[in-house]
C-alpha cells in the first residue's frame, strides 16, 4: 500500500505512569470522559495467555488504561510501571481554533478540579499564542493553545549581513550580475562571489 493510501484515524500516545488510578482520575477530568479500558495491577492472567506463554505469563502485571478520545481524536494509553525519573517527553498539547476555545477548555478543567496556569500572548516556538496548562500526577504537562500569528524571523535582505554592490566584486562576476545591483551578503562577511551574495541572511 502506498503512503498516499494510508488512512490515519488518530494519534497514539503511550505514557508511563507511577499510579494508574491517580492518572486515570486526572485524564478523566482532562478529557471529560472515562477510560474505555481500565485494568488495575496484579490482575489474573487470561487462560489463553497462560496456555501460550506458560510460567512467563505469571509475572506481576501492572495497571493499564486506554482512553479513546473523540475530540481531539486521540488514542491515549497509560502504562503503570515503576520509575524514578521522567523520560525524553517535553510536553503534550491540544491545538484549538481560537482563544475562546482555550478559555472554554480551561474553564472545564477548573470545574473538574484541575489546577491551570495561563500564558496569554506568549511568544513560544516562533509563534504568538494564547494557552493554558495542566499537569498530571507524574509531572507531564499538557497545554491547550491557539496560534495567533507566526513570529518566525523573516529573511529580510541583509538584515544580518553587509550590503555590497556588484561593483565591489571581481569584474567578471560584476558583469554577470549587472553593475550597481545590491545583494545580500553572508552574515558578518563580505561577499566575494556571486554565489555568496545569493546565500540567505541569518
Amino acid at each position: 500500500m502506498s503512503e498516499n493510501n494510508i488512512i490515519s484515524l488518530k494519534p497514539h500516545i503511550s505514557l508511563n505512569v507511577k499510579n494508574v488510578e491517580e492518572s486515570v482520575g486526572f485524564y478523566s477530568k482532562l478529557f471529560g470522559i472515562e477510560p474505555m479500558k481500565f485494568i488495575k495491577g496484579n490482575t489474573t492472567t487470561h487462560s489463553i495467555v497462560r496456555e501460550q506463554a506458560g510460567e512467563e505469563s505469571e509475572k506481576p502485571r501492572f495497571g493499564y488504561a486506554k482512553f479513546d478520545v473523540e475530540n481531539p481524536p486521540l488514542n491515549l494509553v497509560l502504562n503503570e510501571v515503576p520509575f524514578t525519573e521522567g523520560g525524553s517527553l517535553s510536553h503534550l498539547g491540544i491545538q484549538v481554533a481560537s482563544t475562546d476555545d482555550v478559555i472554554k477548555t480551561k474553564q472545564r478543567w477548573i470545574e473538574a478540579g484541575l489546577l491551570t496556569v495561563d500564558e496569554m500572548q506568549v511568544d513560544c516556538c516562533y509563534a504568538l499564542q494564547d494557552k493554558t496548562w495542566a499537569r498530571d500526577p507524574d509531572g507531564n504537562e499538557w497545554e491547550v493553545f491557539v496560534v495567533l500569528e507566526n513570529t518566525e524571523p523573516a529573511a529580510e535582505g541583509c538584515a544580518c549581513g553587509e550590503k555590497v554592490t556588484h561593483a565591489e566584486l571581481a569584474p567578471a562576476e560584476a558583469a554577470a550580475a549587472g553593475s550597481g545591483a545590491v545583494e545580500c551578503c553572508t552574515p558578518s562577511q563580505k561577499a566575494t562571489t556571486i554565489g555568496a551574495t545569493s546565500q540567505p541572511c541569518c
